[in-house]
């Protein structure tokens, strides 16, 4: 089940992710907040140092058998604009930052893998007929 909570926008409802809560979630529990700027800067800075906005934020839950997977956390404000920079729409985006997020959860960590979190970043985004990932535009 996904706890959504979403008192930014009614652009996005907890449909737009279910198919890729179902593929990979595999029955756990999770927290999808969709946020303003402000609101994730703050998470930003509190749990990473950095005092900027940013697109999408991930806490997993660091106990192997845990029935819950963690908290994703994505700025619709970022997610629209990156969605007007790349042309697409804020529903694809907010999917990218979701899988993103996921991925993160179930333990994947681009920043010290070997491109196996873009690797299957890159599958679920090709079955699913998404625009780039953010580790393909980022890199």
């Amino acid at each position: 089940m996904i706890d959504f909570q979403n008192n930014i926008c009614d652009m996005l409802s907890i449909n737009d992710f279910n198919d890729i809560y179902i593929k990979l979630a595999d029955g756990k529990d999770l927290e999808l907040l969709i946020v303003d700027d402000e609101s994730i800067r703050e998470l930003n800075r509190q749990h990473r140092g950095l005092d900027k906005a940013t697109d999408v934020l991930s806490f997993p839950v660091e106990f192997e058998f845990a029935k819950f997977l963690g908290s994703i956390v994505i700025s619709y404000e970022t997610a629209s604009k990156a969605a007007d920079e790349f042309g697409h729409t804020i529903k694809d985006e907010a999917k990218l930052l979701f899988i993103h997020g996921m991925l993160h959860l179930l333990g994947f960590d681009h920043e010290s893998d070997n491109g196996e979190m873009r690797i299957k970043e890159q599958e679920i985004i090709r079955e699913l007929a998404l625009p780039l990932s953010l580790t393909e535009r980022n890199s």
